[in-house]
């Protein structure tokens, strides 16, 4: 096998709650995580000369070390001794620094691309385990599908399967630093959570309507207050009928779970009618067969 291509999946949280602040400053969370149908294509190819070559369709994104697509390379390279070189095409299409993981897809993609490629023999949890050493959310994003994440965020248990139903997408044109999300966050006593119990329970009764109104994220709570056009972009989804919108991650992106696909359609059309982002996607829900290796 020369080269491989895959589909890096985005993730939302159905539900994000913090627990508290260790002293290495990472955060104990409790959280619900979905993957949905957006995704960036990653290539993989090995290549006459050495070294780790990464290309990509945006030209602000980073293509050396600070790529973690690029470090998940290095990573299996150094520990196996490859010593064939290998380009990483990204044709990204998740929007970055999003709250979708995308990089962390990214990353994931080339842990399981490569295994195959060079015929590694590492299974899921051994190249999650990998994983981790290069984001929170790396381990999620190789096992994918509907998944309780405790602990940073590997903790990892899988839940039932999301009923199906249409997502929308949309990430207003701000920038949001997830370490100054949760420096705020920090700052303040969280009075509310989110139901995570009862989004578990509607997914268990496979109840979409039950698993959208226990739907939160705490971190909304300082995220907008720093950018209102999250909330502006929420009303507009639930106007349109979404069972339920929400923040994903840190933000700034906003997604809605809606039965109807016309219905998130419309909300696609208003929002970008009233100029609150141009990046607005109708998708899906992914589900995972566990008994399967994921694409």
């Amino acid at each position: 096998m020369n080269q491989i291509e895959l589909r890096a999946l985005a993730k939302i949280n159905l539900g994000l709650d913090v627990l508290g602040r260790r002293e290495n400053g990472y955060h104990d969370v409790r959280m619900i995580m979905q993957s949905i149908y957006l995704y960036d294509e990653v290539k993989i190819e090995k290549k006459d000369t050495p070294g780790i070559e990464v290309v990509t369709n945006l030209k602000f994104l980073p293509v050396n070390g600070d790529n973690i697509a690029y470090k998940a390379a290095e990573l299996l390279k150094e520990e196996f001794h490859i010593s064939e070189g290998v380009r990483i095409t990204l044709k990204k299409h998740i929007p970055v620094a999003a709250g979708l993981a995308g990089g962390s897809s990214n990353a994931a993609a080339v842990l399981f691309g490569m295994n195959r490629m060079f015929r590694l023999g590492l299974s899921r949890k051994s190249l999650m385990e990998r994983g981790v050493k290069l984001g929170a959310d790396v381990p999620y994003c190789i096992m994918r599908g509907t998944v309780l994440a405790e602990g940073i965020g590997e903790e990892l248990r899988t839940l039932p399967a999301m009923p199906k139903c249409t997502v929308l997408i949309a990430k207003p044109p701000v920038s949001v630093s997830t370490k100054t999300v949760y420096e705020a966050l920090d700052s303040k006593e969280i009075v509310e959570h989110p139901d995570i119990d009862g989004i578990i329970d509607g997914l268990e009764q496979h109840n979409l309507r039950q698993i959208a109104s226990c739907m939160g994220n705490v971190l909304e709570d300082v995220t907008i207050p720093m950018h209102p056009v999250i909330n502006e972009i929420k009303k507009e989804m639930t106007d349109a009928g979404a069972l339920g919108a929400m923040m994903s991650g840190s933000g700034p992106t906003v997604f809605g779970l809606f039965e109807s696909r016309a219905a998130a359609r419309t909300a696609q059309k208003r929002i970008r009618e009233k100029a609150l982002t141009k990046q607005v996607y109708v998708t899906s829900i992914h589900s995972v067969r566990r008994n399967q290796d994921a694409d």
